[in-house]
């Protein structure tokens, strides 16, 4: 290796970045951090790349992590059977969300939150998850779509009107799909018509997670056809607001306990006030949120896998046949190993999406692969988990859900793939007409 070579490794010239300073404490052991809430402030590092590894966690990020597992266990595990059984989640948790600060990890003290970091929201889906996907799921709308959106987009008097009870007493749900707008949420039919000094919302949603239980709704209507995609606004509106009409919930195959629902709006008076950010940009927070809402979702069927796989291991080295343990079959050891494999390599892919998020990277294509992977995952994970427990199934109703009921949310399979290949192409026009809502991301002027 000639001297030039060596010199430019020894200092790291060319390999030093910017991250966040709170990264900079991963030079230390991890239980030696004191942590608060990461920042998404670029500061090169005196001493060039911080070597951390991934699951390095702060003190802070520790602390949630232990104390969310021990509710789950403690106050979700004993209702999980009755909550799939009855389509309905119990209340005691979800007050218990708001208990623990659950539900506002990242919204500021001073508005009642937990004034956490995003990848401490990541730990607590994953957390949750391993004990109850619907919960997660709750917990993720509320955490990496709805929080972050008012935080980042909403006016100081938005903020403070809706902030602290989002923290503390009030479920939320984002209202996008509609019967004919899925994955190319740009056709979206519902209108908003400007009257006044208010907006008038006709029009329908279909698959609104948390719908029966969300006291917020942020709305993406069309308040002026003329300007196409150009005209989708975000509304705030509360769930009592006269007109609005959540529908009888889906009989799902999974996930029974987070209600979806069909919602309609009928002359739903809102107050241009509610505007979320600006007249026009709905689009815009739509793609980007739901951009980072993906690494929640990969954190959901990461936590569902690792659940599945933590439930069949104590088992399968408990069970006998042909006077053996069932563990010490060869061919059972290449399913596990296998298994755990797929699971590191989904979480690795997830906190790297998140780590990236907070250092204020880009994460389009690290999301859509972490979302994409952590769903592959989930389900060999759950097929191979449940061959092992067929006798348990055919006799009593299990806890386990079929993970490809979760796949197409905030992205179906396919987009996660073309918006994975996508820094590879020439031409994102090559990509066709169903991959437009996230290509438009990088072609929309800066706001």
């Amino acid at each position: 290796m000639d001297r030039a070579t060596v010199r430019l490794l020894r200092g790291g010239a060319l390999l030093r970045r910017n991250f966040p300073s709170c990264l900079s404490s991963w030079k230390t052991p991890p239980h030696a951090l004191n942590s608060s809430q990461s920042e998404a402030q670029l500061k090169a590092t005196s001493n060039g790349l911080p070597l951390a590894p991934l699951q390095t966690f702060t003190d802070e990020e520790m602390m949630i992590k232990s104390t969310v597992k021990k509710f789950a266990q403690e106050q979700v595990a004993p209702f999980v059977s009755k909550m799939d059984e009855d389509s309905k989640m119990e209340k005691s948790i979800i007050q218990g969300l708001f208990q623990q600060g659950l539900m506002g990890i990242e919204i500021d003290a001073k508005y009642g939150g937990t004034g956490a970091s995003f990848f401490s929201s990541v730990l607590v889906i994953e957390e949750l998850a391993k004990v109850d996907a619907s919960v997660a799921l709750v917990c993720d709308i509320q955490n990496t779509l709805i929080n972050r959106m008012i935080g980042k987009y909403g006016t100081e008097e938005q903020k403070a009107t809706y902030l602290p009870k989002l923290a503390t007493e009030k479920a939320s749900s984002i209202c996008i799909s509609e019967a004919g707008a899925g994955s190319d949420s740009f056709a979206m039919k519902t209108r908003a018509d400007k009257k006044g000094d208010y907006y008038i919302i006709n029009g329908s949603k279909m698959w609104i997670s948390s719908a029966e239980i969300a006291g917020l709704f942020v709305v993406m209507a069309n308040a002026d056809f003329s300007a196409g995609y150009k005209g989708i606004t975000c509304f705030l509106v509360d769930g009592e607001t006269e007109g609005l009409h959540v529908g009888k919930p889906e009989n799902k195959l999974g996930i029974r306990a987070s209600s979806t629902c069909p919602i309609t709006f009928e002359n739903v008076k809102v107050p241009k006030t509610n505007i979320l950010g600006q007249v026009g940009h709905g689009y815009k927070y739509a793609i980007g949120s739901l951009n980072e809402g993906r690494i929640g979702i990969a954190a959901q069927m990461l936590g569902l896998a690792q659940g599945c796989f933590d439930y069949t291991i104590p088992y399968i080295k408990e069970r006998e046949q042909f006077g053996r343990r069932v563990f010490d079959f060869q061919g059972l050891q290449h399913q596990v190993a296998h298994m755990a494999t797929q699971l590191e390599a989904a979480r690795l892919l997830t906190y790297n999406a998140a780590r990236l998020l907070e250092a204020g990277r880009p994460i389009i294509k690290e999301a859509s692969m972490a979302k994409y992977h952590a769903s592959e995952s989930s389900s060999p994970s759950c097929a191979t988990s449940l061959p092992n427990h067929r006798r348990q199934l055919l006799t009593s109703r299990w806890s386990l859900w079929l993970p490809p009921v979760q796949c197409p949310f905030q992205g179906v399979h396919e987009a996660m793939l073309r918006s994975s290949f996508k820094p590879f192409s020439d031409s994102s026009q090559q990509m066709g007409p169903f991959y437009s809502p996230i290509v438009a991301l990088n072609k929309l002027p800066k706001i």
